[in-house]
This record gives C-alpha cells, structure tokens and sequence, in this order.
C-alpha cells in the first residue's frame, strides 16, 4: 500500500451531499478485483452522458461538460472537497480503488460512512473530518481561484492554504500510523513476525502431534 505523507495537491470540488458507493462506482463495473483500472468510471454516470458498460473503451465516450471532474480547471486533481455523509451506500471497496486509480490522494468532507471510512484507509486514502462552516469556506475559495491548492501534512495533521494560513484536522492515532507506514491488514501482521514465529514454534514443541 502507498504511504501517505503529504500531499500538496489541486482542489477538485463535487458540490453534492450523500454521494452512494454507487454514484462513486456504479455496480456493472465491479466485476474485477484487480484494483486497477476503475478511475476511468469513477463518478460514471455523472461524467458521462451514456451509459457505462462493463469493459467498455471510454476513450470517445461523450462527456458531461458539466461535471465537474470534465472541466480544464480541475484536471489533475488529487484533493476531493466533498459534503456530508460521502460514501454511503454499500460496502463495496471499489470505491477507493477508482478513487486512487483516477489520483485522488486526499478527502475533505464534514463526514463519511463508516465502511467507505475504513476502506480508503486501507487503500491508503487520507479522509479529513473538517467543520461544516470550514467546508464551506473551501468550497468558496476554491470556486474564486482556479488552479486552487492545499498542502496536506499528515504528520503535522495540517491543511496548509495558498495564503499560508493552515487548517489543522484531528485522525485517529491507528489509522495515521496506518497511512504513514503504508501499512494494509498484511503489512500489520507482518510487524509481529517475530513474535508469530516464536508462539508457532513453542505451540509446535507443546503438542507436537498435531503436526505430524
């Protein structure tokens, strides 16, 4: 799993509350467990103005103008600004796949669903808890002033804005040692190898039978 340490990434705003698994990654594309791949049919049904299909080339497919993720400004994207409840719906972890595999690196939003929430970070997606008014407040800004950025130190748990003032954000400490360490379930295990290995091997000498 990726690392996240910072990211200093454009700002790309979806203006919607309650943004479903579904609206992430419509159904017809979960067929595949590879975990790549999906971020061209992220947010299919909006960016498109056809309707997806599973193994469909999406080059030539016609766009959404309106969408935000289709407009000039915001090409490139790695910061999500979203709003309340993001990620509802399902527990479908194709979710963060297309999010990481289209580059979105970072969610702001005043709140998630809770399985969407462990999810990303398991897939090494940072998700930022901010204030609804404070959400505003970027949403605004990042409306006025294309080519909006923010510097996400997780370490420091700081959001720092283009006029230098920072925002600070609280995570939990398992989850940011999580990301920090680019750990996912294995790579937690795999941090107590040593102390496997030694209960395997007096569990072994105690009931040797049960491994003949």
């Amino acid at each position: 799993m990726k690392k996240f340490t910072t990211e200093n990434g454009l700002v790309m705003p979806l203006d919607r509350a309650n943004v479903d698994t579904d609206y992430i990654i419509p159904k017809q594309f979960l067929k595949s467990i590879k975990r790549t791949g999906f971020g061209k049919n992220l947010f299919d049904e909006a960016r498109y103005l056809d309707k997806g299909l599973p193994d469909q080339e999406c080059t030539g497919r016609p766009l959404n103008p309106d969408f935000v993720a289709n407009q000039p400004r915001y090409q490139g994207a790695s910061i999500l600004l979203a709003r309340e409840n993001f990620g509802c719906g399902s527990s479908r972890e194709h979710a963060p796949w297309a999010l990481d595999d289209f580059g979105i690196r970072c969610v702001i939003a005043p709140s998630y669903a809770d399985i969407f929430f462990n999810n990303c970070v398991k897939n090494g997606i940072l998700l930022i808890v901010l204030d609804e008014l404070i959400v505003d407040e970027l949403f605004k800004e990042t409306a006025a002033n294309p080519g909006y950025k923010l510097n996400v130190d997780l370490a420091a748990q700081t959001l720092s804005k283009p006029d230098g003032s920072t925002i600070k954000f609280d995570v939990e400490a398992s989850r940011k040692h999580i990301l920090l360490n680019g750990l996912d379930d294995i790579g937690l295990t795999m941090q107590h190898a040593e102390a496997i290995k030694a209960f395997e091997k007096s569990y072994k000498d105690k009931a040797p039978w049960l491994f003949n």
